[in-house]
């Protein structure tokens, strides 16, 4: 690679990290030195009152358990169902296959606000508001990991699977003994992308967590640090570090295989 593009791309990448910097700098800010004018980029006063609050004051815990725990079960959820959609798209034969595929791809092109209500009340009717049920089950699949799963089953060999098959063994061991563990990177992938979306989900949470017991992160985020007259910044920014702490640690334990399954999701 020429210096002149490293130079570039070095830039860019300075110019992308300035404002995580900013939000990191600023938790352990008071909120004036944030406010005042001119701005200090360095603390003056370094203070760790902003994570006190959060961990003292308010009920950290339970948010974080809830977004944990939402995060974990919806990709759980999302690799045992999208892995065997994918696998079922991708490698059998059966009535009504290109149909069902053509309705997984206009899915993905659907806004998520386009169902949002119809899904609010059929978890209102089924009685999933305020409970971990009502904040799964909705994106137990998503469209997008199917499409993934599939284009990276595509490149594992038929005669694999033939083979198989001709030795007597059924789908679901197949699918369970040959095709899942070649399919780490992509569920790596998978995972992080799932992980990331739930993590970061606000307004599904917002309007479905109807009690403090059941808020995750993003939700308490926005309620506690802002209020009707004003917004806590340096509590609204030692939040977002909170909440972006454990995605960042996610990506950098699994993003060889992040880069491996996007690399090879469209080899065929």
């Amino acid at each position: 690679m020429s210096t002149p593009v490293v130079i570039i791309l070095s830039a860019l990448l300075l110019l992308w990290l300035v404002p995580f910097a900013w939000m990191v700098l600023g938790s352990v800010k008071t909120q004036g030195e944030i406010l005042q004018q001119p701005p200090t980029w360095w603390p003056q006063n370094p203070t760790w009152e902003n994570f006190a609050a959060w961990i003292g004051q308010l009920n950290f815990t339970t948010f974080f358990t809830n977004s944990a725990v939402v995060a974990i079960l919806t990709v759980i959820g999302n690799l045992i169902f999208c892995s065997m959609v994918g696998y079922a798209l991708a490698k059998m034969e059966f009535a009504g296959k290109r149909i069902l595929f053509g309705t997984v791809m206009v899915t993905l092109m659907v806004p998520g606000v386009v169902t949002f209500v119809p899904l609010f009340v059929i978890a209102s009717k089924l009685g999933l508001l305020d409970s971990y049920a009502g904040l799964v089950l909705p994106f137990v699949t998503a469209p997008i990991g199917v499409f993934l799963m599939r284009q990276f089953m595509l490149a594992i060999p038929d005669p694999l699977i033939e083979a198989a098959r001709i030795d007597g063994a059924g789908e679901f061991r197949i699918f369970l003994r040959i095709v899942l563990p070649l399919c780490g990177p992509a569920l790596a992938t998978l995972a992080i992308l799932t992980f990331l979306s739930s993590w970061n989900n606000f307004l599904w949470p917002l309007v479905a967590a109807q009690s403090e017991s059941s808020y995750t992160l993003p939700v308490a985020l926005s309620l506690y640090s802002t209020g009707q007259n004003a917004t806590d910044y340096g509590l609204l920014l030692a939040g977002s570090v909170l909440v972006i702490a454990p995605i960042l640690l996610l990506f950098v334990f699994l993003q060889r295989y992040f880069i491996r399954g996007i690399a090879t999701a469209g080899l065929k």
